[in-house]
């Protein structure tokens, strides 16, 4: 009887011990959204940077956006919609008509910094609140939404701009090989 205690003591504390470990490894809704924030403003530093600056007005077509102009129009949604989410601090101005490759990549950087700021002062009850006025094409949206559709656009821009980039005759980072 006293093996069968010891062993069901021993038994209890490892469960107890497990389920300790599990909750202190448990997902955070504003933490993955962080982590996935902060790869991509690194993926599209990356995309931004490896068109030359003497090709950076390159587009296919003329009714198409230029490479610069798909970077300025990444900046231009983030700010918008980072500016819904009610930060303490103004969203950064992206003008559309920036030019040059330094200007254009500075203004892409500092929405995705804005965003990291946004979204390190959310918990994650805070990203399930709805935001306030959301853009009429979304309906009602919580601040998770509104970053997941800015990943997803902004993963949208990516996949052209790698187009653009094989386009004249380039390799994107995310394809080069060592």
């Amino acid at each position: 009887m006293i093996r069968f205690a010891r062993t069901m003591a021993l038994v209890c504390a490892l469960g107890l011990l497990t389920s300790a470990g599990l909750a202190a490894q448990s997902a955070s809704l504003q933490a993955e959204m962080l982590r996935d924030w902060t790869a991509l403003q690194a993926t599209m530093a990356k995309i931004a940077a490896e068109m030359p600056e003497d090709t950076f007005s390159y587009k296919p077509t003329p009714p198409q956006r230029d490479y610069g102009q798909q970077i300025l129009h990444v900046a231009q949604i983030n700010a918008r919609f980072l500016g819904m989410l009610g930060a303490s601090a103004p969203a950064p101005t992206v003008d559309p008509k920036t030019t040059g490759k330094a200007a254009i990549i500075k203004v892409m950087d500092d929405t995705f910094a804005y965003g990291t700021a946004v979204l390190k002062q959310q918990t994650d009850q805070t990203m399930l609140q709805e935001v306030a006025n959301p853009p009429a094409f979304l309906g009602p949206s919580t601040r998770a939404r509104m970053f997941t559709f800015l990943i997803g656009h902004t993963w949208d821009i990516y996949g052209q701009m790698a187009v653009y980039l094989r386009l004249t005759d380039l390799v994107p980072p995310a394809s080069q090989r060592p």
